[in-house]
């Protein structure tokens, strides 16, 4: 009966103790950020780039052009590929509201199938993080012959097969 009194407290003990750790006071809500409305944005020509069906090993190199459409100076403090066959380059000095710059993206075309890629900037604009995208096909290049097919002499004299050996 003792046993059972100190096992039936234990029990009690540890279910208060769990009741007590599942109610936790709700947490507070962050405020949101407020926006400068005079920040920079960033405003691309085109978001996605289509390269369409290209030939392995193929140039892979594309620009996005884009314009500071706000009222700060933009200043992209990074952009990533979303693997490392995407390389991005970016302008490092800031971009004056209504000027345009550049972001060029290469792409190893030595991988052959679908492209589907994208690249994140991140910046000071009020519309950041951006998102750009490639797509594509790239086609596995004609597998080259490892052995010549065609037979030259290059002007030198063939032998002949005789009954007793070569000529």
């Amino acid at each position: 009966m003792k046993k059972l009194v100190i096992t039936g407290a234990l029990a009690l003990a540890f279910f208060a103790n769990y009741n007590a750790q599942e109610k936790v006071a709700p947490k507070e809500s962050t405020p949101a950020v407020a926006v400068n409305p005079n920040a920079a944005e960033l405003k691309f020509e085109k978001e996605t780039h289509d390269y369409g069906t290209i030939k392995q090993g193929a140039d892979g190199n594309c620009e996005f052009k884009f314009k500071n459409t706000g009222k700060e100076p933009l200043i992209i403090s990074n952009a990533q590929g979303s693997c490392g066959c995407t390389v991005p380059i970016w302008p490092k000095e800031p971009i004056k509201p209504g000027e345009s710059s550049t972001i060029k993206v290469h792409y190893d075309t030595k991988r052959v199938g679908a492209i589907s890629k994208s690249v994140t900037i991140t910046s000071n604009a009020k519309n950041s993080p951006a998102v750009i995208k490639i797509k594509g096909l790239v086609e596995a290049a004609p597998a080259e012959e490892p052995f010549p097919t065609k037979k030259t002499d290059n002007g030198a004299t063939p032998f002949e097969k005789t009954t007793t050996g070569f000529n």
